[in-house]
């Protein structure tokens, strides 16, 4: 009989223990699946992040296309804000971010192209390399340049001698930003020579 009653106390306790186990896999389960939702979000916004972009060369392309259509004549010695040109190197200041640049300086003078058909908005501004407005042959205008065309003589020649071809170009930045689904931002840069 007393086998009996030490039999009846054990009962119990196993069924605490099932429901303290119970209890934790519940909990295990719930955080895993809180650790996909994370996931899935994350990943969700590093695609809108990316699409965004891609989405900024459409930018880059349509500034390309102006300044093909100005590069001659005296158009892009003086600024026109009102077609996204600066004829000026501006620069962000120490400790300012691009937004903060684009915000204060950029966005009076950027272009902004209709939405595609992912809801991107690009915006572009163009800055030529130079130190001040004016011709970008006269020295005073500090303007990044290429080297002028020089001529290498003969058939053979040593390692180091060879002097290339370059036209006298100038370098232009293409600063594009791009608001995307979900407030998303990206912000794109090329230096373009012409």
């Amino acid at each position: 009989m007393l086998a009996i009653n030490a039999y009846r106390k054990q009962r119990g306790v196993v069924l605490m223990l099932a429901l303290i186990v119970l209890v934790a896999m519940t909990l295990a389960g719930i955080a895993l699946v809180r650790s996909v939702d994370t996931t899935n979000l994350i990943a969700g916004n590093l695609a809108f992040q990316q699409a965004a972009t891609h989405a900024g060369d459409a930018g880059t392309e349509a500034a390309i296309s102006w300044l093909e259509a100005n590069n001659s004549g005296t158009t892009l010695h003086a600024h026109n804000p009102g077609l996204g040109y600066s004829a000026r190197r501006q620069d962000p200041g120490p400790d300012q971010s691009w937004d903060v640049f684009w915000d204060q300086v950029l966005s009076d003078q950027a272009v902004t192209l209709p939405a595609d058909d992912s809801g991107n908005v690009v915006s572009y501004s163009i800055q030529r390399l130079c130190n001040a407005v004016g011709d970008p042959s006269n020295p005073t205008t500090g303007c990044a340049v290429s080297t002028t065309s020089m001529n290498a003589a003969g058939n053979s020649q040593d390692s180091g001698t060879v002097a290339l071809q370059y036209s006298d170009q100038r370098y232009y930045r293409i600063t594009s930003r791009i608001e995307g689904p979900r407030n998303t931002v990206s912000y794109i840069q090329a230096i373009v020579a012409l």
